[in-house]
């Protein structure tokens, strides 16, 4: 086995690589003026399995994926196994309005053309990767949040809604401790409470895990009123901080004590490493 690392994972991949206890390539990726990715893989020959490691997200990153799965391909490699820590476009899932592409698979089917098994972490949708034709498995980041969590003071674990009750329920369950969904409640056209669906925080340390924060508006809201609440601290955790406009400045200012991430976007949040668990889905698969 042979772990390919992308320019946006390279950590990652190097981690992955010696917990497996095999060889790490750095795909030697540049960009020139014009924006153009140009990508090479410095060795002779790759007669071997290969686990590329790369997010295809944002979209420069999905070029550079591509042309890095044919340099290996023409390099000798026996098998492609696709890493992707976090897979963009999986939230366009459907066609809402006529007109629209379904973007989730129509770059599963693009990403299909040269691999031969894949692998995901807390994407979206688990359902947009049976458009890749090719044996997969999304890796669950909630046992990792779990371990990292266990020492460090958390009374209680919630999703910001029930929808993601079932990570909940992972993390808490890992840890020991219990666990609870929020609940959005619109109490006019203007005002809008979010508090647990059952549980009393008064005094606890309280755990919010999602798998994405994006702009960061809900989990702040929450935050403010579990702190209203009663609760002695509050952490927040995702898989996957994109943080768009200026997402991670404003988390840092609000009442949030601390913020984690998961390692699939690096960041100064990210703290988790899904890299184990990566490397154990390599192992099965290949």
């Amino acid at each position: 086995m042979i772990v390919v690392g992308g320019s946006t994972s390279r950590d990652l991949a190097k981690d992955i690589a010696s917990i497996i206890g095999c060889k790490y390539i750095e795909a030697a990726t540049v960009r020139f003026p014009d924006g153009e990715c140009y990508t090479r893989i410095e060795e002779e020959t790759l007669d071997d399995d290969v686990a590329i490691v790369q997010n295809t997200y944002p979209d420069e990153n999905l070029v550079e994926m591509f042309l890095i799965q044919d340099a290996v391909r023409r390099a000798g490699a026996k098998s492609v196994t696709l890493v992707i820590p976090y897979f963009g476009y999986a939230r366009q899932d459907r066609v809402f309005k006529n007109g629209e592409p379904e973007s989730a698979k129509v770059m599963c089917e693009l990403l299909s053309r040269v691999c031969d098994h894949v692998i995901t972490v807390d994407i979206h949708k688990e359902a947009v990767l049976e458009a890749f034709k090719r044996p997969y498995k999304d890796v669950k980041a909630a046992n990792a949040m779990g371990d990292y969590f266990k020492d460090k003071d958390i009374d209680m674990v919630f999703s910001p809604d029930i929808g993601a009750a079932g990570r909940a329920k992972m993390v808490g369950e890992r840890m020991g401790v219990p666990y609870d969904h929020l609940e959005k409640k619109r109490l006019s056209g203007t005002e809008v409470v979010i508090q647990p669906a059952k549980s009393d925080v008064k005094g606890k340390g309280v755990l919010i895990v999602d798998d994405m924060i994006s702009t960061g508006g809900t989990i702040m809201t929450a935050t403010t009123q579990l702190k209203a609440a009663g609760a002695r601290k509050v952490t927040v955790a995702c898989t996957h901080g994109v943080y768009v406009n200026n997402a991670l400045e404003r988390l840092k200012a609000s009442d949030i004590d601390d913020l984690l991430s998961c390692n699939t976007l690096i960041s100064e949040t990210s703290r988790i490493s899904v890299a184990g668990m990566i490397a154990d889905a390599i192992k099965e698969r290949c």
